[in-house]
């Protein structure tokens, strides 16, 4: 006799229930946008139902609730992360018709911006993705072709002008020009510095490992600057690097100022030094004796060992310093703004200054993508040489 099959009831996923929770509140408590006459006076928040017709509001509402239910239940992490970024897909989508929707026809100075209730649903949103992107623990291929779709799809929205009426784009189309100068400029900013510390802080890592006695020094040095904050650091240079541009012949025509890009590019690289020397000495110091005992009983020399061994098995500790390096830099480099360094702080300074929230996501939103990017990319590459640096040993 065959016994009956029972179904049953899947079990509360903890951290599902947190996401599940946030994303209630922010469906049903939280206004989704806020419209305003212009881009500075003080705007009126609507709900999902007043935002949008009534179809796509509920459209919204079902999807959310979908994607409420599979976060709260312990689901497949594949299926969870499908229904996150539908859930995103159709986010984006909704935003976007809001934004027409709230738009009076012909009013070129009407704004509309997304409101708290978005930004939690997309945070909400994200962090589903994320964990369930943990839980699958993709190949460092499939989190590059991860990132590679989001950001695609991102493109292909804002080059569709699905989003033009929203009050961020509306900023950037009147700063179009500017944008991608300061965005050259945070770019130039944040990578060049790393390189700079790259090429000085790693034969330092190398020098400071060899020499037990230097150590201490090097390391304490840089730890000070670390502690110095970044708007009194980019003060600090700028008396010297005035004096050097005024005095040496030629400093100026490289650019070096008082104010400018060099204070920053300057500070960036000093702030830069102590991840890159401290995980160089601390990969070399991991690497395993029997490993080179092994290596110096085949007859290498020691400029050998340090390239063919040491380095290579301490290259994933010390692409870990470029990381926090990188990520720390695109951050940063926003605050030079206030010295002339231009980047994205451009825009958050003056968006400040003209009590433009919009703007300030303008320069907000470009490198909090541009961060994110950089650290799933170089964890990737962390964890294929981390793969390699086992099997070499």
């Amino acid at each position: 006799m065959q016994r009956a099959a029972h179904w049953t009831i899947p079990k509360p996923d903890k951290v599902g229930a947190l996401i599940g929770a946030l994303l209630l509140y922010a469906l049903f408590a939280l206004p989704f946008a806020t419209s305003r006459a212009n881009r500075i006076v003080q705007g009126e928040v609507r709900g999902i139902a007043e935002a949008m017709p009534l179809a796509w509001s509920y459209l919204l509402i079902a999807v959310m609730s979908i994607a409420i239910a599979t976060a709260f239940f312990r689901t497949n992490a594949r299926f969870r992360l499908g229904v996150a970024m539908a859930s995103l897909a159709v986010l984006a989508v909704t935003i976007g018709i809001a934004a027409t929707h709230l738009t009076p026809a012909g009013n070129s100075y009407a704004r509309v911006s997304p409101a708290s209730g978005f930004w939690l649903l997309a945070a909400g949103l994200i962090l589903m993705a994320t964990d369930a992107i943990t839980r699958l623990r993709p190949r460092p291929a499939m989190k590059v072709m991860l990132l590679v779709l989001a950001l695609g799809v991102m493109a292909a929205t804002l080059i569709s002008g699905h989003w033009d009426a929203l009050s961020i784009l509306k900023e950037y189309q009147s700063r179009q020009d500017i944008f991608w100068i300061e965005a050259g400029r945070h770019v130039q900013l944040a990578i060049g510095s790393l390189l700079a510390a790259t090429l000085a802080g790693i034969p330092l890592g190398i020098l400071c490992y060899k020499v037990a006695r230097l150590r201490a020094g090097v390391l304490n040095s840089l730890n000070i600057i670390q502690t110095i904050p970044s708007i009194a650091l980019f003060g600090l240079l700028i008396a010297p690097l005035g004096w050097i541009a005024a005095n040496v012949p030629g400093a100026s025509a490289l650019g070096i100022r008082g104010i400018g890009m060099a204070p920053a590019f300057v500070a960036l690289f000093l702030y830069s030094l102590l991840p890159v020397v401290s995980n160089t000495v601390v990969g070399l110091d991991g690497v395993s004796n029997a490993v080179r005992e092994a290596a110096r009983g085949l007859g290498m020399t020691a400029a050998q060992r340090l390239i063919k061994i040491d380095f290579p098995l301490a290259l994933p500790i010390i692409l870990t310093g470029i990381r926090i390096v990188l990520v720390q830099n695109i951050g940063l480099a926003t605050i030079a703004a206030l010295i002339g360094g231009g980047g994205f702080g451009v825009f958050v300074f003056q968006g400040i200054g003209q009590t433009a929230m919009d703007l300030v996501l303008l320069g907000t939103i470009p490198t909090v993508v541009l961060g994110f990017s950089a650290a799933i990319l170089l964890d990737a590459i962390i964890e294929h040489n981390s793969f390699n640096g086992r099997s070499r040993a």
